[in-house]
């Protein structure tokens, strides 16, 4: 089932479009700033600040700008065309009375929504290395107002924040899939999707520390995003259990929804 859903999903045109879009951004962002090769951008701080200065600043750079909106939307874009492509096709009953369990399309479909995920991460970080390799070259990581971060450290922190990055996107994954599996049409999936993202993002940007909006932004995956960064921005690591916790939460409840709602589906619906 992974192979049919990985033959019949990723490879479509508006996967491909996606990711390539993904791609596109690190590439415009290095031309844009390739007159500040080896300084500081601007008067900015943290990553962006830094981007000029490597390849791996620039991914890292990339990969902060595109994920507090659009690689969640991308994230769910797919997510939810995977968990609804089969009805709105048509081929769900077929699947049904075919030799495939529900179970084993659940886990083949999950499979799939885990693989887009990364190649979206991937998407991101990998161009952004190429082209920051083109035009920056391959330099010490740097840190604003604080010691170069050796090879091996930057590399370790990297595949760290990569690996955060990657869980917070399975989060809203998860549930552009669950409403995918739920809602009639694959449409209505990626509209809720996107608006729960939007309006998540909003919220968690108006609550203050305190108070009911605090209550609820802090119970969101969306609250806990954007805190990866500080894996790069200083020598102290910060600390992502709370963030970790609430995003496999989320996949857990996610993920249980759309097994009760598939599993007790009319094949004929």
């Amino acid at each position: 089932m992974l192979r049919v859903e990985l033959a019949t999903q990723l490879r479509r045109l508006r996967t491909l479009i996606a990711l390539a879009g993904l791609a596109a951004l690190p590439v415009v962002a290095a031309l844009a700033t390739a007159s500040s090769a080896g300084h500081r951008l601007g008067n900015q701080d943290g990553l962006f600040g830094a981007a000029p200065y490597s390849a791996l600043n620039h991914a890292m750079a990339s990969l902060q700008f595109t994920g507090p909106l659009l690689l969640p939307l991308v994230a769910a874009l797919l997510a939810a065309a995977i968990g609804s492509a089969d009805r709105d096709w048509g081929l769900l009953r077929y699947l049904y009375i075919a030799p495939v369990t529900r179970t084993r399309l659940l886990a083949g479909q999950l499979a799939a929504v885990v693989v887009a995920t990364v190649a979206a991460v991937a998407a991101v970080v990998v161009a952004g290395v190429l082209v920051g390799l083109a035009t920056f070259g391959w330099h010490p990581f740097h840190v604003i107002g604080a010691a170069n971060l050796s090879t091996g450290a930057a590399l370790g922190r990297v595949l760290a924040a990569c690996a955060y990055q990657t869980l917070c996107l399975l989060s809203i994954a998860a549930i552009a899939f669950a409403l995918g599996v739920l809602l009639p049409r694959g449409a209505e999936a990626v509209a809720v999707a996107i608006a729960f993202v939007v309006a998540a993002s909003i919220l968690n940007g108006q609550a203050g520390p305190h108070g009911l909006l605090h209550l609820v932004a802090v119970a969101l995956p969306v609250h806990y995003w954007q805190d990866w960064p500080g894996l790069l921005e200083r020598a102290p690591a910060p600390h992502l259990g709370p963030g970790i916790a609430v995003q496999v939460a989320t996949v857990a409840v996610a993920v249980t929804a759309a097994a009760l709602t598939l599993h007790r589906r009319d094949p004929a619906a």
